[in-house]
């Protein structure tokens, strides 16, 4: 094993960071992480759903996690918001907390949270493949790591993202008569498949379902590139042969998507690995791409943070235990309830997006 840092005895990490129904509490600092409910102070890892809820009255997050959460919630978003670069330390009460990137969507981070000689780091959603549309995930020294566990099983071992852009492609070529849609939810999977499209050399328009085009239009605003993107509303069948359609999970296989021309309906999804999965969601072409670390990536991580104790969340919690419980670490698994089974938390898909009210105001959680 790899852990090096004593636990402080004066100040048990379990004295200061409490599991509630609200979620991960910080006392020393009366904050939450990512709570599941309505918070006076909430400390936001990243944008979807399942973390970056509404209403809460003060919210610290990167300054691209609350442009997300501007477009998805207007005035909603948070009573007031307060932008914090990746590494700029933030006193909040007796807390220290600052974001490292996670690498899991644009603006995601990790939040280091330092109390009296204690550092806990909440990891959020993360992964440590590239992504070109994100910062890469920076893995930081700790006493307690605090991780996701979505793929938290040795079944799942994610292919190279590149072969299965390249299978996609070699389909686009093999089925020139017939539309590709292609099933991805419309936070950071959207974006980062256009842009692993774009980097494998297609440069041809891509097409986007309704429910898509905010967040790739925010995307672009804050430096993304991805190419010639068209909304696939208003056009003639004839207009996606050959092409390429991105579209929100729920719409590859319903009504919307006979408007296209024979659609060959491409997923892309860690659960793709499931094949019973992909069956039943009548998936043709099922692509292996995940926001998500999988089980080589998990153990790494908690072999290269060091810490001598790791707290499980959200996902497959027994066997990540078991594993870190096996190299000598202490491990637990938290339980915490309203995460996503699917580890997207993504809001319903609308072709038509209601329109954002006003933005709330740039406020302070101090």
């Amino acid at each position: 094993m790899t852990a090096s840092i004593s636990l402080p005895d004066a100040w048990p990490p379990e004295s200061w960071i409490k599991v509630l129904p609200q979620g991960l509490y910080v006392e020393p600092g009366d904050f939450f992480v990512d709570p599941v409910r309505p918070a006076q102070r909430a400390v936001i890892t990243h944008g979807h759903a399942d973390h970056a809820r509404p209403n809460n009255a003060r919210v610290l997050a990167t300054p691209d996690t609350i442009a997300i959460m501007r477009a998805r919630y207007g005035e909603a978003a948070g009573g007031s918001l307060q932008p914090s670069p990746y590494g700029e330390t933030v006193r909040i009460g007796e807390v220290d907390v600052r974001f490292v990137p996670a690498g899991h969507v644009l603006g995601s981070a990790q939040a280091v949270m330092e109390y009296r000689g204690c550092r806990i780091v909440v990891s959020g959603d993360y992964k440590r493949r590239a992504d070109p549309t994100c910062a890469p995930f920076e893995p930081v020294t700790c006493d307690v790591f605090v991780t996701e566990a979505t793929f938290g099983l040795p079944v799942f071992r994610h292919p190279p993202d590149e072969g299965e852009i390249a299978r996609l492609l070699h389909s686009v070529e093999l089925f020139p008569e017939r539309s590709h849609v292609v099933g991805a939810y419309a936070l950071g999977k959207c974006q980062r498949v256009i842009a692993l499209i774009r980097k494998a050399g297609y440069d041809k328009p891509i097409f986007l379902h309704g429910a898509h085009i905010p967040l790739c239009n925010l995307y672009r605003e804050l430096g993304v590139d991805l190419g010639e993107l068209i909304p696939a509303t208003g056009l003639k069948k004839d207009a996606f042969v050959g092409r390429i359609v991105m579209a929100p999970p729920s719409a590859v296989a319903d009504r919307w998507a006979r408007r296209l021309p024979d659609p060959v309906v491409a997923m892309a999804s860690g659960w793709m690995t499931v094949r019973q999965r992909a069956r039943q969601r009548g998936v043709e072409l099922p692509l292996v791409i995940s926001d998500h670390a999988d089980w080589d990536e998990l153990c790494a991580t908690i072999e290269e943070v060091g810490a001598p104790e790791v707290w499980v969340t959200h996902g497959r919690e027994e066997a990540l235990v078991h594993y870190a419980t096996g190299r000598g670490i202490r491990a637990r698994a938290l339980a915490l309830v309203g995460f996503d089974e699917e580890g997207q938390g993504e809001l319903p898909d609308l072709e038509q997006p209601p329109a954002a009210g006003a933005a709330p105001a740039r406020g302070a959680l101090l």
